[in-house]
């Protein structure tokens, strides 16, 4: 065993220990030795552009190159059928990108666009008419289905253009200090099978960051509901519940964790999911193209065989998903820092922020097991107020309901990605905005740190962007 295995498996015996009969949520020690490990064993120390791509240390051999079989699959551009690369080809025939990498570049946040008509990529449309499906799910638009696809190969018609413009608000802090958000909405352009239904409603989505994914869905169950507290019993203002959803592998209605509105039940669906929305791309799973009754072109296109993606290689991604590793803390000796945790705290963000979890059985990495992680996420939906809804429902999820997203890694977002666009849609600028915009049940927690004068403000950021 190497002295940094040694050293990491002594500060895990550490945190364990400290850990025993602690409620999940608990505080450790300012001076806990084991804190820049957010992702316990899984945990890397780097803060370059790669800081999201490294895979869990430890991996075994087998897991390990599998991970680098998965990591060439995800950045790998899909073609259209027929090619001469046949485990390559069938993208479309309506997609929004060609390859996973596109919308999480280097593994990490996707953005909205920047500049006048540039094109969504990284940031979607999802589309649903009022009513539920008999599986509990939103209803498709009628004609586009459920997301906007922009993009269409050769022969096929594009189902229209995604446009975001912005009107500010502004405001001042309790001490006078400025502050300026930007309200976005969303138009639909040259749309190219006719009207969308009148009442569609329109979500927007943001590819969010993929590490630690593995460790969030080895969280037992019952430590997820532990938190729950649909009805507010105790009174504190914060009601998490969780989201309900269909598993189309075990044909049965399970706990969501994943997506902005917990609508996804693992990290196998989740990623099938996006093959198949996001690039057309047929599996097991999901075995037939979005293609509505109206998409003639759609539905006469060829396709790159039956599934386009081949159960292997569905494995080595779903499994690059799960083993790509969180980064460490930075910082986190500082008085500043550790200030701004404390002041966290106290504005109560972590009563739905909550900090530590420790992962259960997960045999599908055994690495991943019995690990005390901070993600800074209860998985649970929160009512995030007028501002943020989206009107959306999404199977248990109301209109302004989302999962409380996770913080681990949020403090490098520009060095991976060179943006610091917050929220489900982008549009916090930064992460001052991303606590301004929040409402309903954190309506409390976003109005102490209005009240905050400077100096704590900057604080409370300099721990987020130490995380």
């Amino acid at each position: 065993m190497t002295p940094h295995a040694v050293l990491l498996w002594l500060l895990v015996a550490l945190v364990l220990a400290a850990c025993e009969g602690e409620e999940p949520g608990a505080s450790p020690p300012t001076d806990d030795p084991t804190e820049p490990f957010s992702g316990g064993n899984a945990t890397v120390f780097d803060v370059s552009t790669a800081a999201f791509s490294h895979p869990v240390p430890g991996l075994s051999p087998e897991r390990e190159e599998e991970f680098f079989v998965g990591n060439a699959l995800f950045n790998r551009g899909w073609v259209t059928a027929p090619a001469s690369v046949v485990d390559m080809d069938g993208l479309g025939p309506l997609y929004n990108a060609t390859s996973c990498s596109g919308c999480h570049f280097k593994d990490g946040r996707g953005r909205p666009p920047e500049k006048p008509g540039e094109r969504f990529l990284s940031l979607l449309l999802r589309l649903s008419t009022p009513g539920i499906s008999e599986y509990g799910a939103s209803l498709p638009e009628p004609t586009y289905g459920g997301q906007l696809q922009g993009s269409a190969i050769l022969g096929v018609i594009p189902e229209g253009e995604a446009r975001v413009t912005y009107a500010e608000i502004s405001g001042t802090y309790g001490d006078g200090d400025p502050w300026a958000l930007r309200v976005p909405t969303y138009t639909i352009e040259n749309l190219g099978y006719g009207p969308l239904h009148p009442q569609t409603m329109v979500s927007p989505r943001v590819a969010p960051q993929m590490i630690g994914l593995g460790l969030l869905e080895a969280i037992p169950e019952a430590s997820i509901l532990a938190l729950a507290d649909p009805d507010d019993r105790d009174g504190d203002g914060v009601s998490g519940r969780p989201n309900r959803v269909w598993d189309v592998a075990a044909q049965r209605t399970v706990l969501g964790r994943f997506g902005w509105k917990a609508n996804q039940p693992s990290l196998r669906q989740q990623t099938l999911g996006a093959f198949n929305g996001d690039m057309g791309i047929t599996s097991s799973l999901f075995p037939g193209d979005h293609c509505t009754e109206a998409q003639l072109t759609c539905r006469e296109a060829k396709n790159g065989g039956e599934p386009e993606l081949r159960e292997e290689f569905a494995d080595a991604v779903v499994h690059y998903t799960r083993t790509l590793a969180v980064p460490a803390r930075r910082r986190w000796k500082e008085e500043e820092v550790r200030r701004g945790k404390e002041l966290f705290a106290q504005a109560r963000c972590t009563s739905c922020h909550t900090e530590r979890f420790t992962t259960g059985a997960y045999p599908e990495v055994p690495e991943l097991e019995n690990q005390p992680i901070r993600p800074y996420t209860d998985l649970l939906l929160h009512d995030m107020g007028e501002g943020l809804a989206d009107g959306r429902p999404d199977y248990e999820a109301t209109g302004s309901e989302w999962r409380t997203p996770p913080l681990w890694g949020i403090g490098l977002f520009h060095a991976v990605n060179r943006h610091t666009y917050y929220l489900h849609d982008g549009r916090a600028r930064n992460l001052a905005e991303a606590i301004l915009w929040h409402g309903g049940e954190a309506q409390a927690s976003r109005d102490a740190f209005v009240r905050m004068p400077r100096g704590d403000r900057e604080a409370l950021l300099a721990f987020l962007g130490s995380l």
